[in-house]
């Protein structure tokens, strides 16, 4: 069988495996204080431009959540995001388990929008018992979004303006953000990332990675006691050499970029075969994710040789279906895929 269902599905890129065997029999200094560690702290900084910037690393995306929104937010106050947003639909209610209402607003196919932070944040203050109610106070968005969607820099523009006239954090989720940095059309840039959110993460566990995620903070109050609060979450971990060293591998030279620009060009490929095909396209997606509405019949010849997820049921014939493609995605596997559709 062949999984199209995600992008973590295989191990870790040749070079990080050979690099983490290459290294084996070095030491160093735990809890991410060792000169691998600074190293990938260097490559990631120059990336965004961000010289200033602090980078710490876990090793997940729900732990890194989790750990930033906590670090930002006060006990009476909540996060806003797109109804479809991961830390709503898919961390089985990690973020309010630490204490922090969820303030949800319905995202257009996925993505929310400036309007909409300030429509959230305006009605809290004008309602007259607003201190009955959680406070927002944090705008949570993703690059790529859960309907595979990317923002561009416009719109990023807008909501970080909006942000910063309400006096609300931007923190962006960046769990597959190489494959939105990579997409087709796409105008935004790292160093525009850097530049628009307070806090952002930058994703390797879906971008080639054994596992790993690296929190960039950009602004500067919300940088002192991180690494306590790290501790606190159960997130700091002890042979952190090994994240440092991933992280070194996929940024020394442009690894990254190049995986993302990998699975972009699967996903472009594939999108063309959905079209041949005949069938539509249920979200307009232009980084590594494919969301065709098939009919049933098709699904079930489909799941023959292939690994997908189910996304909705429209309807009592057709089913919306996802396709993943990731920086391991084989171009023959896809060939294979596209001419199954045909056939």
């Amino acid at each position: 069988m062949i999984r199209f269902d995600c992008d973590y599905t295989q191990s870790a890129h040749p070079r990080i495996l050979a690099r983490l065997q290459e290294t084996a029999a070095e030491q160093h200094a735990g809890y991410g204080m060792d000169d691998r560690c600074e190293k990938a702290r260097a490559y990631i900084k120059a990336a965004c431009n961000a010289p200033h910037a602090d980078v710490h690393f876990f090793v997940g995306g729900t732990q890194a959540n989790a750990t930033v929104i906590s670090a930002i937010l006060r006990p009476h106050q909540g996060v806003i995001s797109p109804d479809t947003g991961h830390i709503n639909t898919n961390e089985t209610g990690a973020v309010e388990g630490v204490g922090h209402k969820i303030l949800t607003v319905p995202g257009q196919d996925g993505k929310l929008t400036a309007a909409q932070v300030a429509k959230v944040y305006d009605t809290h203050w004008a309602d007259a018992s607003h201190e009955h109610l959680a406070q927002p106070a944090l705008v949570y968005i993703s690059h790529p979004t859960e309907r595979g969607t990317v923002y561009t820099l416009a719109e990023l523009e807008a909501i970080s303006a909006v942000c910063k006239e309400k006096g609300l954090p931007l923190f962006l989720d960046g769990a597959r953000m190489g494959y939105g940095l990579a997409a087709t059309g796409t105008d935004v840039t790292l160093e525009d990332l850097a530049r628009l959110c307070d806090v952002f993460y930058i994703g390797g566990t879906k971008m080639g990675a054994l596992f790993g995620e690296a929190v960039v903070i950009t602004n500067d109050a919300f940088k002192q006691d991180f690494r306590y609060i790290i501790k606190h979450h159960m997130g700091m971990l002890a042979k952190g050499f090994l994240l440092g060293i991933q992280f070194e591998c996929l940024f020394e030279d442009g690894l990254y970029f190049e995986l993302g620009r990998h699975a972009v060009k699967q996903a472009e490929r594939l999108k063309q075969g959905i079209l041949d095909a005949g069938l539509t396209l249920e979200y307009n997606t232009t980084a590594s994710q494919l969301f065709p509405r098939v009919p049933d019949a098709l699904a079930e010849k489909l799941r023959e040789k292939f690994i997908f997820a189910h996304w909705a049921k429209p309807n009592d014939t057709h089913s919306v279906i996802r396709f993943c493609m990731s920086w391991a995605t084989k171009p023959e596997d896809v060939d294979m895929l596209i001419e199954m559709l045909k056939d």
